[in-house]
């Protein structure tokens, strides 16, 4: 994988495999290129283990700001320990900003929902919904909001789910308006200002609307203003953030998700309140676990 092309591209191919970027560790692998980072399969020699690096884009490399929006994002998955959050290994400086994560087996929410042509069943939706609550729950106690909760965020393998990247983490408090992944923002968070836990029960219950449903609440592939995706995350340092665009969530409510999936009643008054304008209206994660608790095991 070579990374993508156009206007927005980065002219310097991946690292080969076979390169060591840090002491230690072997690239295996290109697995994936953002705005501004490449992401490796690699193998650790102290580990005896395969594992993933996170670092800075050739092109982006020198941007000090994002350098250390990366390995604040290690440090806070090093420190941290829950079930349902991916954990770091170790941070690098020098010679370039690196993170060393855990490799974690299955797939994604957002492959499995495209991959899958039958849709979970009802209990299987509340589960996932009570782990990302957990996930969440955590972070908040650790002061940050996630601010990115969508299902390319979080890998599942054998019902199991863990939440990834904490690129656009911050604490609770005023944030540039378009903080995020377009087509998953809250409507505040496409807004601008301050932001709050409300933020977060947003992203689980679009998460939960997606695999429920297998579509997005306000369509696939909606394109904005500066030319970009629904899928394209901007994390403040590196758009200054987006207040010019327009956004489907700032013009319309989210549909009820019985509209797209029949659902068991509890289920889908669960997600579509997390789902609603005001940020005040929406249940608090605890609430929403409870809920999601409460999901009859059926669908």
């Amino acid at each position: 994988m070579n990374g993508p092309t156009g206007p927005g591209a980065c002219p310097v191919p991946p690292l080969a495999p076979g390169t060591h970027p840090v002491p230690g560790y072997e690239v295996l692998a290109h697995l994936t290129r953002t705005g501004w980072l490449d992401v490796y399969d690699a193998w650790s020699e102290e580990r005896s283990c395969r594992c993933v690096l996170k670092v800075m884009r050739p092109d982006r490399r020198g941007e000090e700001r994002l350098g250390e929006r990366l390995l604040r994002e290690g440090r806070w998955l090093r420190d941290f320990t829950h079930p349902h959050l991916v954990r770091a290994y170790e941070t690098f400086e020098s010679p370039e900003p690196l993170v060393v994560l855990e490799t974690l087996t299955g797939e994604t929410l957002s492959h499995l929902v495209h991959r899958l042509r039958r849709r979970p069943a009802a209990a299987d939706v509340a589960l996932l919904g009570v782990q990302l609550c957990s996930a969440v729950h955590y972070l908040h106690g650790r002061g940050l909001l996630h601010l990115d909760v969508k299902p390319s965020n979080v890998v599942v393998d054998c019902a199991h789910a863990k939440v990834l990247d904490l690129s656009v983490a911050r604490p609770p408090g005023p944030a540039p308006s378009g903080l995020g992944t377009l087509g998953y923002l809250a409507p505040e968070q496409a807004r601008g200002g301050r932001l709050t836990a409300a933020a977060d029960v947003w992203g689980i219950g679009i998460t939960l609307f997606e695999v429920a449903s297998g579509d997005v609440p306000f369509g696939r592939g909606a394109t904005f203003d500066h030319g970009g995706t629904m899928d394209e995350t901007c994390t403040g340092d590196e758009c200054g953030g987006c207040g010019e665009e327009r956004y489907p969530q700032l013009e319309r409510a989210a549909p009820p998700v019985l509209s797209r999936r029949r659902l068991p009643a509890a289920l889908a008054a669960a997600v579509d309140g997390c789902l609603r304008a005001d940020p005040a209206s929406r249940p608090t994660v605890a609430e929403l676990a409870a809920a999601l608790r409460a999901t009859p095991d059926h669908s």
